[in-house]
């Protein structure tokens, strides 16, 4: 390939203001980390980052571009001298390496070199001209070309690309803040793991896990995932905490009627993720909940369950129809991972009929059956922490104990 580097694009960061900097030095440190291991060369600019390939495997850096949140969009380039003899040489090899029979195209040009010679229109026009002079397969429509060469003239350089590659967008993920993420191994929160990362929030996970009452593969599945989800995180590493939830999930069996278990049981939830962030300094709750998509999701249910907290709850899902998230969940790799029939506490005992509108009145009266307050705090205490890395080989189900076991023998 003639492409030698690779030109990143901004997007929305240079629309800040004084905070800038601060944006623009963690979209460099998130690019370096990814970007760490192979032999390239990052060159930073205050609006552009180019990416030096030094003959690296082109495919191996764009998949890694792919997982950097803040970058607009990116286009492998052919970057040389400003001479316009070397512009039309090198314009006329790209066009022949990526056009074939009978392929319509235009040239397009940018001078941020306002002292350059020629003007935009002029060097077009001779490159268009020596292009097409020279390639006889080729044929000039400027209205609806199914080629645009571009050439952009900075400095003592030229960059010249046929493509302009959207990426991941929004900011540099750990810009704002820290949340934590309910993260039940279904196809949704992932996904909104993922879209909160792409607006810049650094992210730990909370699992709910009720060994042996769900399976030990149930918590493999959510171990693979974060596994999957670290790509995109600023060390490539996220937190993931495993709440023993056994004892409360029987509790809730026991006392609370049928079709308020799940409602009551989120509830628990809640109030254990309130207190874990808490501790772990997050500012605020994500979850995968969409508005309507299932009982506990009706806005009535919503309000019901979000009245024992009051940190902030995102729910980067809460307009999104199915297809449109198992799409992302496809784009992430995740979509695989998240449909192995493994069952998590909120859906190995659904009830036949869940309340659609439960009201805080009802709810109340149930949790005083049993001593829910003890077991909460008591299920953040003995909450269990691992750092799950991209590169992760962590088997839960090939040591046959219970997650919390199996964790704290991990620590040893």
């Amino acid at each position: 390939m003639l492409y030698n580097q690779i030109l990143v694009r901004f997007g929305d960061l240079t629309l800040k203001g004084k905070n800038q900097k601060d944006f623009l030095r963690r979209l460099y440190e998130l690019v370096a980390t990814k970007m760490q291991g192979l032999p390239i060369t990052i060159e930073n600019t205050y609006d552009r980052i180019y990416l030096h390939l030094n003959e690296c495997n082109v495919e191996e850096v764009v998949k890694r571009l792919n997982y950097v949140s803040g970058i607009s969009s990116y286009s492998l380039v052919v970057k040389c001298s400003n001479d316009l003899q070397t512009i039309k040489t090198t314009a006329l090899e790209l066009m022949k390496e990526i056009a074939s029979k009978d392929t319509t195209f235009k040239v397009e040009t940018k001078r941020a070199n306002k002292n350059y010679p020629l003007h935009s229109m002029e060097v077009t026009k001779q490159v268009a001209g020596y292009v097409l002079a020279n390639h006889s397969c080729l044929h000039v429509d400027v209205h609806h070309p199914e080629i645009t060469l571009h050439i952009e003239l900075k400095g003592n350089s030229c960059y010249l690309y046929n493509k302009e590659i959207r990426a991941m967008g929004g900011y540099p993920v750990g810009v704002a803040g820290k949340g934590l993420l309910m993260l039940s191994g279904g196809i949704d929160s992932p996904v909104a793991g993922y879209l909160a990362m792409k607006q810049g929030v650094e992210i730990e996970c909370i699992h709910f896990e009720s060994t042996p009452l769900t399976s030990i593969e149930s918590a493999q599945k959510v171990v693979d995932l974060v596994k999957i989800m670290a790509r995109y995180a600023p060390k490539n590493k996220i937190n993931l905490h495993m709440v023993p939830f056994k004892e409360l999930h029987m509790a809730l069996l026991d006392f609370v009627p049928e079709s308020y278990n799940i409602t009551i049981m989120r509830r628990m939830m809640y109030r254990i993720a309130n207190g874990l962030a808490k501790k772990k300094d997050c500012l605020c709750i994500i979850n995968g909940e969409s508005v309507g998509q299932v009982a506990s999701q009706t806005l009535k249910s919503m309000n019901t369950i979000n009245s024992v907290t009051n940190f902030p709850i995102l729910r980067p899902l809460c307009t999104y129809d199915k297809q449109d998230i198992i799409a992302l969940s496809r784009k992430m790799e995740c979509y695989e991972t998240s449909i192995k029939p493994f069952e998590d506490c909120c859906t190995v005992y659904v009830p036949k009929a869940p309340a659609t509108a439960p009201r805080v009145e009802k709810c109340e009266i149930f949790e005083k059956a049993f001593d829910f307050e003890k077991m909460v705090e008591e299920a953040i205490v003995n909450t269990n922490s691992i750092t799950i890395s991209m590169d992760s080989d962590l088997d839960l189900s090939m040591l046959g104990l219970e997650v919390r076991e199996v964790i704290a023998e991990l620590k040893k």
